[in-house]
């Protein structure tokens, strides 16, 4: 049974918040089904590859009737990067979270970058991220 097969063979509370992070590319957005889904993030990089696959995630997506698309402009060293990503997304959500040495270095210790250092610029786009995703309380 695929993940995606399992998340929707489960069936969760209206309230709950659920997370999946799936593998690059587009197979998990080929695969969705009717399934409630409010929010799909695609993580891409200001390269033409990522850009591309991105491209055609945020599509399938939108072939989906996904309520809400966010594009997640991934390693951002120059504001001509963000830029590049925004061009290529127009008119969708797109948040920046910039190269941030902090992140390699949490990761070759095995550690959770917030846990490594809370006020990382990479950790703080990621934490305000985060807060956007999450539904307001009603």
């Amino acid at each position: 049974m695929s993940p995606e097969q399992l998340l929707g063979s489960v069936e969760f509370p209206e309230e709950d918040v659920v997370v999946a992070d799936f593998e690059a590319g587009v197979g998990t957005l080929t695969r969705l089904g009717e399934e409630h889904v409010d929010t799909v993030v695609i993580v891409v990089e200001a390269t033409p590859k990522s850009l591309e696959v991105g491209a055609r995630a945020a599509a399938l997506a939108a072939e989906r009737t996904v309520a809400r698309i966010v594009v997640v402009a991934n390693r951002i060293r120059h504001d001509e990067d963000l830029e590049t990503v925004k061009a290529a997304f127009p008119g969708m959500e797109v948040v920046g979270v910039p190269h941030d040495p902090k992140i390699v270095e949490a990761d070759r210790k095995g550690v959770a970058p917030i846990d490594l250092d809370p006020d990382a610029p990479a950790v703080r786009a990621l934490i305000g991220l985060a807060s956007t995703l999450m539904p307001s309380p009603n």
